[in-house]
Parts: C-alpha cells; structure tokens; sequence
C-alpha cells in the first residue's frame, strides 16, 4: 500500500487519534509506521467517532504490531472499534496472541478472545480486596518505609493478579490505602534521602599482583563482591533471551510463509526442541582472539540451554584451505573446553546445495551471468543483460559450469534478490578449476557463503544462527533463499565483533605476520597463551 496525499492530510488523519500536532509530525517522519497507520485507518469507517482514548490504542497497535502479524491488522483495528479490546493491556496481548499464531492465516476467535480477556470485567471492590491483601502483606516495611517504601513493586504484583483490570484504577487505589495507613506526610516524608555512606578509601579491596595472603584474601573478597555477577560464559549466556525453539515466527524480521507452520513443526519433531548452534569457521587461516568470542557464544549458549553446537568447517574456497587449519580449528574449541556435538563440512552437502541451485533456476529465482568479478563490484554496477533469459538455456549453461565446459571466470550462478546494503543479485556458484581436499575433483563449481551459509543451518536444523554484526546486510538473502526453497528456516541473530586496540584482529593480516614476520617464533595454538597466565579450558 502506498500513500497519497498532502502531509496536510496525514497528519490531520494522525490527530483524528487523538495525536497532538506535534506528535503527529514526528510519525510522519517513519515511513514505515506512517504506512502502518495509513493502512490501519482505511478500515475505519468514514463516519466513524472515536470513543475516548480508542484512537490511541489503534496508535499503539500499529506501533507495536511485528511485520509477522500485520496480515492480522485489519482484525485487530475492528476488535479496537467494537470496543473488544478497550485497553493497553488488551491491546499488548493481542498482539502477543497473533505473533504467537503468526503462522495461521485464520484466527480461532474463541481463543483469541479468551487470551485477550474479552469482557472480563474487573470490579472496584475485586481492586481494593486486592490491593489491600498486598499492603498488608508488606505493612510491617511500609510502616517503617513510609513513603520511601517503593510501591512499584505492589503494582507489579497487583497487575499479575489482576490481570484485566485498569492500571490508573489499581494506582488510586494504591494511593489511597497507603495514605490510610500512613496519614499524611510528614516533613521527615518529604525531607530529601540521606546520602549513602562513602567507605573509607583505606577499606578498598585491592587485588594485589604479588600472591601474598593479603592479596589472596582481597580476591576472595573481590569474588564474593561481584557474586552475583556471570563467572563463566554458560552462565553469561542463560540470561540471553533468544527465540524459543519453534517459535522462529516471533523474532523481528523473519518472513512468515503458508509453509512456515507445518515446517517449524516438522523441525521440532525432528530436533525435540533443543537449541541448536554452530560455530562455522573458514578453514583458511589461524584463528584469533575474535575467534574466541565467536566460539564461546555459540557454545556457551548451546551449553546453557542443555542444547548442542555443531564445529561446521565452511570449506567452499579449495584454493585457500589447508589441513593444518582444520585440526588447528578443532585443537582451539577443545582447548577452550568445549566438544562439538558433531565435526561437519559444507562439502558434506555439495550434492543437496547443488540440487537446490537447480531447483531455484527452474523457479526462475537464480541465471547463469556472464558479467566479471570487476563488473559486479560496489553498489551501483550495471545490471546483468543475462538476467531474464529462458529458463532451460539457464539450466544447460548451469550443467556446463558443472562438467567443466565453461572457463573459470566466464561465468557465476546468480540469485533474484537484493540484500539490504543494496547489493543486487548475489552469487551463488563459482568456477573453480581446484581439487577440493576432501571431494577431490568431483566438483569444479563452488558454492558462495551467501548461498551455502543458510542452507547448511537449515539441513543442520540449527536454531540460532549466531554471527557478527558485519553479516547483518546478508539477512534477506539467508530468509529469502530458504523460503524460496521452501526448506526449514532457522534465525539469524547478529552479536558485536571483537576489535581489540592495539593489536592484530584479522585473518588476513595476521596470516601475512606469521609467513612475512614472526615465522620462527610462531606458535600455532591459542594455548601459546598459557605463558601469560590464561589456562586450558577457561573459555
């Protein structure tokens, strides 16, 4: 849907909400949530007249509404008017109800109602019960409190028992039985808190480099200062909030199909809900403290949540992979202490991802291009003039590529898609006229990290594709390919990479030192560490 008409116009409709022009103004200038309250308005009636605060609740869905349910947004602006859902919390578990059914097209009303509290009715007198249960469970530190007591805490309460009722008419009554109990304030009430005591600074804990018992008692009080803080990365890693597995439809950005349903389910069936990781490595070079980082999420978290974590060597470029990297890879996760639940390669799946190639050229979704390396580069180059031809020359050029009829470079298997950073039709596959050291000289077309990377976490079942930040624009393309493939869809989240100052954190680069540099004083291990002091299995 697109909108017409004057800003003039948009932000007159906006204020029909109960928006100030101001606020309206603002709105305006998301695009994408003003599309949202465009569209949600056109099923207003015209004649329409909005009860007190209705405009304003189908303000605060369009805002919240995930992309996964907006299918939904025309049920939910007419539950809005026929006063079904006549509040904010109504509203949130709506919202809630059709993210969670996100894959159904169809809403079983029954249910949704009943998990919205459609006409339960919370009375007065339920509200002071209540409230007043709560207050004397706590009268004993209210009354030393006083009004320094935080009632936040008997609202949160409140509100989780009951449920429907209105949040400003708990609030009151919260007031006026704390004002009861307290009578008014006095001038100590009102006075400002006293300041909390600053320790002496020959009290504080240092932690002393030299091991004396001096130092040995401020380290252990060092560690039971910060208890309550994670002590390793498992246990930093259960207070992430990831997606539940199956419940993939609930993550921001995913793309929901009519497939989508009976796929999760089958996923589940298949993998008995557990979390599912990998840690996906090039083997090509020497791992880094980057590296590090990489390994201890996708482990730990696997760890924390009584899952597992595949070590999948991502060996798609022959040319550059030697089989010192691959046991150097394995050496550093078992080093860091973990063990894979299972050692697989990309190459284990060339036949399956050649085959889903083929089948994405006879939906018409990839071509064989012709263009070079230097003509595809940056963000504006030329689009392929072999982008639209016949399916069939598509597959006999594709069968060409694969049996070596065709020179390294002359062509690429491109896909029908643009990624976020605007990057049009990526490749997919590649000549290469390299033996591969495992599948020797089977192949000479070799899959790209945008085609194979999703695919394989598919075919792995894995549940959370954790990577850097850096991978973020090549989200499209993991939900598009398996869409279009109508294969299992796992998610992608994307975490902070690593730059350390002051030292080298790059592959690349640090491969050069080590050839170029330091080739004699070379150790090949993370656990060249030891000598600093950092022991096997801390990660």
């Amino acid at each position: 849907m697109t909108m017409t008409g004057s800003a003039e116009d948009h932000i007159a409709k906006l204020q029909t909400l109960g928006l100030s022009e101001q606020k309206a103004k603002e709105t305006l200038k998301n695009a994408a949530l003003s599309k949202t309250i465009m569209k949600a308005l056109s099923f207003v009636p015209v004649d329409h007249v909005y009860a007190e605060g209705e405009g304003l609740l189908v303000y605060q869905a369009c805002t919240k509404i995930k992309q996964q349910s907006i299918e939904h947004l025309e049920f939910l602006v007419r539950n809005i008017l026929q006063r079904k859902l006549d509040t904010g919390i109504r509203v949130e578990a709506a919202l809630e109800f059709l993210l969670h059914n996100g894959t159904n097209k169809t809403v079983n009303v029954a249910e949704f109602e009943e998990a919205c509290g459609v006409g339960v009715v919370v009375t007065p007198e339920e509200i002071d019960r209540a409230v007043e249960a709560v207050i004397t469970l706590n009268k004993e530190t209210i009354i030393s409190q006083r009004y320094r007591f935080n009632t936040g805490k008997l609202l949160a309460e409140l509100r989780g028992k009951l449920l429907w009722a209105d949040g400003k008419a708990i609030k009151n009554e919260v007031d006026v039985q704390m004002f009861d109990l307290l009578g008014p304030k006095t001038e100590a009430d009102l006075a400002p808190p006293p300041k909390a005591e600053k320790k002496p600074k020959g009290e504080k804990v240092v932690v002393s480099a030299h091991k004396t018992e001096q130092a040995v008692s401020a380290k252990e009080a060092l560690t039971e200062s910060v208890s309550d803080g994670a002590k390793s990365i498992t246990e930093l890693m259960k207070s992430v909030h990831f997606h539940a597995p199956g419940e993939n439809h609930k993550t921001d950005g995913y793309v929901v199909t009519d497939k989508t349903d009976r796929l999760l389910k089958e996923h589940l069936k298949r993998t008995g809900g557990a979390v599912r990781t990998r840690f996906p490595p090039e083997p090509n070079g020497i791992l880094h403290i980057g590296h590090a980082k990489a390994i201890n999420i996708n482990f730990g978290y696997a760890k924390s949540k009584n899952g597992v974590c595949f070590l999948r060597y991502d060996d798609t470029n022959p040319e550059k992979e030697e089989e010192k990297f691959f046991i150097g890879i394995k050496d550093m996760v078992e080093w860091l202490g973990y063990k894979p639940y299972q050692i697989t390669h990309s190459s284990d799946y060339f036949q399956q991802l050649y085959e889903w190639a083929v089948l994405l050229i006879k939906n018409n979704l990839a071509y064989v291009c012709h263009q070079t390396a230097d003509e595809m580069k940056g963000f504006n180059p030329q689009p392929s003039k072999w982008r639209n031809r016949p399916v069939e020359e598509n597959l006999q050029l594709f069968e060409d590529m694969k049996n070596g009829k065709i020179d390294e470079g002359a062509a690429t298997l491109r896909m029908k898609i643009t990624l976020e950073e605007g990057k049009i039709d990526p490749v997919a596959y590649r000549i290469k006229f390299i033996p591969h050291h495992r599948t020797g000289s089977d192949w000479c077309i070799y899959p790209t990290y945008d085609y194979t990377h999703c695919l394989c976490d598919s075919i792995e079942d894995i549940t959370h594709s954790l990577c850097t930040k850096e991978f973020q624009s090549r989200r499209s393309s993991y939900y598009w390919l398996c869409n279009a493939l109508e294969i299992y869809c796992p998610v992608q989240w994307e975490y902070g990479r690593l730059n350390v100052n002051y030292t080298v954190v790059s592959k690349r680069k640090i491969g050069k030192l080590i050839t170029e540099v330091f080739h004699e004083r070379w150790c090949p291990e993370f656990s060249g560490v030891d000598c600093d002091g950092v022991q096997e299995g801390q990660g």
